[in-house]
């Protein structure tokens, strides 16, 4: 039975939680402080300059004044890391998915990866430092070199305890998401679907996808409506099955911040290796993020846009595609297109263009698309891969497998 939120407590937490912003004019004083740290910068290279320029620099003194501005870089990275990533950690989203100079480490950006990625930074700027003190070894005290090294370690091991730490607690909190998950109906494995209870030697471990959202009435509803041949999810796709597959490209989709930046997706292999299960279940992650998403093979939408052409509609009928910021088409390659319907998929294309997502799955590669749609090939996939993320997928056919194994059996 669903608990009543008592109205009082949930405007206490809503105020509570609004208390974070509290913390924004403190990262903007860390954007002052980095400026003071390009000052710095700056001023100590031009001394170097004039000191080589005048002939008074030694070797030693260059090394040290190179390990200077070493160390105002390494500060100034760790201010960056403490700027960007707390904010967006501890107080609001930046909302930067899909911008083309967007931090890697951004992506997966979380308390525990923030304080590992810190302490790292930390050692390393102790470590110029320490260097520093051994360069200039003549004008540093024992007792300094002693006390310097001592620290220096005493930061390593922190560091190595804080990432050893980090490891257990992720996984902790992954476990509870998993208890507290609803349990779902049982779903027969296929396409590239099987549970991963059996490990497989010599393949890497699976890349940790986020958890299935809490199912929602309205989510179901797009989810009926997404005309999907099967209901798909990523947590039972086998990521150890395919030969050669970036897990990390995965666990990054899985988030559906790519329909918000109305950035596409490829999924390229073989047949059976698991390509529709991988685009239904984007698209399920996708409507349970509040996105209205479309689901037909190559040939469903080819005989729909032919239609709409037929009939003097095609620009309506695109135009209408728009209410749907995803749109998902399957099985491109696998029948060649004449000229016509080579020119409707084009329009697709280029009428999604910077505008909403596609996910498309083929056998061939975009550089071998001419064999399929004729020489409107480059100018669709130069389009489609400009915003992309391409997953390949290398390997044998899960369903041959399954029934290879059968007959062994």
């Amino acid at each position: 039975m669903a608990q009543v939120q008592n109205p009082t407590t949930t405007t206490l937490g809503y105020a509570l939680f609004a208390t974070r912003w509290l913390q924004a004019p403190l990262y903007f004083g860390l954007v002052a402080a980095q400026g003071v740290y390009v000052y710095k910068f700056f001023k100590e290279l031009w001394t170097l300059i004039l000191m080589c320029v005048s002939g008074h620099a030694t070797e030693t003194y260059v090394m040290l004044a190179v390990l200077k501005l070493v160390d105002v870089v390494m500060i100034a990275n760790l201010l960056i890391m403490v700027i960007v990533g707390g904010y967006e950690t501890f107080v609001s989203r930046i909302g930067l998915q899909g911008h083309r100079d967007q931090p890697e480490w951004l992506s997966h950006v979380n308390s525990n990866v923030l304080k590992v990625k810190l302490a790292t930074a930390i050692v390393g700027i102790s470590s110029v430092h320490l260097l520093q003190m051994f360069v200039d070894v003549h004008h540093t005290s024992r007792h300094a070199l002693l006390w310097g090294t001592v620290i220096h370690m005493a930061f390593i091991a922190s560091a190595a305890i804080l990432a050893y730490m980090s490891g257990p607690m992720v996984a902790h909190t992954d476990r509870g998401h998993a208890d507290r998950a609803p349990a779902g109906p049982a779903q027969a494995p296929d396409h590239g679907s099987r549970q991963q209870t059996e490990p497989e030697s010599g393949r890497p471990p699976a890349a940790a996808v986020p958890r299935q959202p809490d199912p929602d009435a309205d989510a179901e509803a797009r989810i009926r409506a997404a005309g999907f041949p099967a209901r798909k999810v990523l947590e039972e796709f086998d990521q150890r099955h395919p030969r050669g597959f970036d897990r990390e490209a995965l666990a990054r989709l899985a988030k559906a911040d790519f329909v918000d930046a109305r950035r596409n997706v490829v999924l390229v292999g073989p047949p059976g290796t698991g390509k529709t299960h991988l685009a239904v279940a984007l698209g399920v992650r996708a409507c349970q993020a509040g996105h209205r998403v479309l689901f037909a093979t190559a040939a469903e939408w080819a005989a729909r846009l032919s239609d709409a052409r037929a009939v003097g509609r095609l620009d309506a009928e695109l135009a209408a595609l728009d209410d749907h910021p995803l749109l998902i088409v399957d099985e491109v390659g696998y029948t060649p297109c004449d000229a016509a319907t080579a020119g409707l998929f084009f329009q697709l294309v280029a009428h999604r263009y910077e505008r909403a997502s596609l996910i498309v799955t083929s056998d061939r590669p975009l550089g071998r698309w001419d064999e399929v749609f004729g020489p409107s090939a480059p100018a669709m996939t130069d389009r489609l891969a400009h915003h992309a993320e391409i997953v390949r997928l290398d390997g044998d056919s899960y369903r041959t497998r399954r029934a290879t194994s059968a007959w062994a059996d």
